[in-house]
């Protein structure tokens, strides 16, 4: 059964906040360039899902929004914040999940949690109800003392959601969280997504169109590292018929010229 989207934001989209801006983003290696003059909003309430094949240039537009990779050319911002003059007030704001985000085997996710509270130094009785807080909204009771190298791909995936929420940020860019799942995991994963996009502004890669179809209310989409489609997965599939198909023939070879 196919969940239900997040509701959108009632508010017009002009009198909403630009809480994720990619101005002109540009990164080159040499001659080669990873992504060239990407420039997107994503704004508050939004549930935003950004595409490509791989090599197309997702993780490293990523990276830059996120303070983690600086650009050759552009701008990043994240809630009004540029991440590369103003990175620490900007991270404040902001959760990021990186695709396959590292995690201590030998640590519990209680355990991990309270060393990234610690790391950020949150008074102990914040950091306790933060803890509590994302172990039910990443459903976590069960597992909570397990070691994490015991866990399931999805108990993981949701540990590392866990701890991009901690700090109860504005925006959360999230890299693939359901890479590699079984469709039971995805189904889990995604409804914690669901539950998290209420309250959030979120900019999610992904390689499962079905999520796409599930969660989103709007698809970027890129190729060789530039911008071929800012807007709703439902123009998509009505121009294409299927969303599948319009990806093919955005970003098959030369698509991008």
């Amino acid at each position: 059964m196919t969940q239900p989207k997040t509701a959108p934001d009632p508010r017009p989209a002009a009198n909403r906040q630009p809480m994720i801006e990619a101005i002109g983003l540009s990164k080159f290696y040499g001659v080669f360039a990873a992504a060239r003059d990407v420039t997107f909003t994503v704004r508050e309430g939004e549930l935003v899902a950004f595409l490509g094949p791989n090599g197309a240039g997702k993780s490293t537009t990523m990276k830059m929004l996120t303070g983690y990779l600086a650009p050759s050319v552009g701008t990043a911002r994240i809630a009004g914040h540029d991440m590369y003059t103003d990175r620490l007030a900007g991270s404040s704001r902001l959760g990021y999940l990186p695709e396959n985000g590292p995690l201590y085997p030998d640590e519990t996710p209680h355990s991990l949690l309270e060393f990234f509270a610690d790391a950020r130094g949150m008074d102990p009785r914040y950091k306790k109800e933060r803890i509590g807080a994302v172990i039910d909204l990443c459903a976590l009771g069960s597992v909570i003392y397990k070691p994490i190298s015991k866990l399931s791909k999805g108990f993981r995936q949701r540990v590392g959601m866990a701890h991009a929420l901690l700090h109860e940020p504005d925006v959360l860019i999230m890299d693939e969280p359901t890479a590699g799942l079984d469709p039971n995991q995805i189904v889990e994963v995604r409804k914690t997504l669901l539950r998290i996009a209420q309250k959030k502004t979120i900019l999610l890669s992904t390689h499962i169109l079905q999520e796409v179809e599930a969660m989103a209310q709007r698809v970027i989409m890129i190729n060789e590292g530039r911008l071929v489609y800012d807007g709703s997965a439902k123009a998509l599939t009505e121009k294409h018929g299927a969303l599948d198909k319009a990806f093919h023939v955005l970003t098959a070879a030369g698509a991008a010229a």
